[in-house]
């Protein structure tokens, strides 16, 4: 069984990436951006309180944010080869509650991919999704403010799995196949 993180800032091309690994792999997809819009979208209560803290390029709280993963990777994990985890975790404290939950479900994490583009490119990324897809959160004072609090609290992440052995830099710069047979080789190195 393959249990993937993939990670970077804002813009780095996870989503592209996780669809092209599901398939290569026949993974399930856990995005948490995906199953928070969705709530959004169903303007829930759960969804309203989040969109407040991402209009404004904050992350959405913890307990919030695993409360709604934990349960989608319990049935995930039940009757697949594995999951790719999007957007997950995101701080140390994340990172900690998801290894203890996958302990729980006799599950392990293979390994973190951490999507690794300049500023100045994510930044571009970013504008031109923001004009194509309407997305509120994709202006330059938030993806700026989105790189910081990136930097600042997912960043270390990747320590947490490098000192598990479990991390993987795959250099996001080029194209789209090149990236993702990077990928495709740190996957297969730990299989």
């Amino acid at each position: 069984m393959l249990n993937i993180i993939i990670c970077g800032a804002p813009g780095c091309g996870k989503g592209t990436q996780s669809d092209l690994i599901v398939e290569k792999y026949s993974l399930k997809h856990l995005s948490t951006g995906d199953l928070l819009r969705e709530e959004i979208a169903k303007r829930s209560e759960l969804g309203i309180e989040a969109e407040s803290f991402i209009s404004k390029g904050n992350l959405v709280p913890d307990k919030m944010i695993f409360d709604i993963l934990s349960k989608a990777i319990e049935e995930q994990t039940k009757n697949s080869k594995g999951i790719i985890l999007d957007g997950f975790p995101r701080n140390v404290a994340q990172a900690e509650a998801l290894e203890n939950l996958m302990t729980q479900l006799n599950k392990e994490t293979t390994l973190l991919i951490d999507m690794q583009v300049d500023d100045e490119e994510l930044i571009t990324r970013l504008l031109k999704r923001g004009e194509t897809s309407g997305r509120c959160d994709d202006n330059l004072e938030t993806i700026k403010k989105r790189l910081e609090v990136y930097e600042s609290k997912t960043a270390p992440v990747s320590d947490f799995y490098k000192n598990k052995n479990k991390y993987a830099a795959i250099n996001g710069m080029g194209t789209i196949d090149e990236i993702f047979g990077r990928i495709s080789a740190a996957i297969d190195s730990k299989r």
